[in-house]
């Protein structure tokens, strides 16, 4: 069992870290959009597609990097007593707080495949005067979502297996995941 859940950290630590490195450039993209945004209407030719495309994609760039931030733990964190306690107080308090995270991110994935099936299932389109349809930006969240949880459920297995004494053998740098 304990391999088992080893060979599963390391897998979703290298799927999540290939989806992120990828989502990072989608940062490029947003910029490239709003660049033409720009010029544009420098050149007396708005577009009315370009704000909205750039929000849609940094909202995929936030949901599907989640899980690479992560891994990473690149997210913010008070650090008021946790940097003066113990390796395994830490862990102990990480797979606390992940399993509320967990619970929330389970309410967010429901919400999100019920959002998802409506929005194909009736064609949903934005309230705008581009009306884009709602369906892929939803299927990326729906997505980003779930990998997120699968990275939580992989940092609450490391946590629990610290708090108890036998951490696995994984890497958390990016540097050190040629796993």
């Amino acid at each position: 069992m304990y391999n088992a859940i080893q060979a599963y950290i390391r897998f979703i630590y290298k799927f999540n870290r290939g989806v992120g490195v990828l989502a990072m450039y989608l940062v490029l993209v947003m910029m490239g959009i709003l660049l033409f945004s720009s010029i544009s209407k420098g050149v007396g030719s708005p577009q009315i597609w370009v704000i909205e495309m750039a929000q849609f994609t940094m909202a995929a760039y936030y949901l599907l990097g989640g899980g690479y931030s992560m891994q990473m733990d690149s997210h913010v964190r008070m650090d008021v007593f946790y940097g003066n306690w113990s390796a395994r107080r830490q862990a102990i308090t990480d797979a606390f707080t992940v399993l509320c995270l967990i619970t929330y991110l389970i309410m967010l994935f429901y919400g999100a495949v019920s959002s998802t099936a409506y929005a194909i299932e009736y064609g949903q389109k934005n309230y705008s005067s581009w009306r884009p349809p709602l369906a892929p930006v939803k299927i990326l969240m729906t997505i980003g979502i779930f990998l997120m949880l699968l990275q939580v459920l992989a940092t609450f297995a490391q946590n629990v297996a610290e708090a108890i004494g036998k951490p696995f053998d994984v890497k958390r740098n990016p540097e050190d995941l040629s796993i």
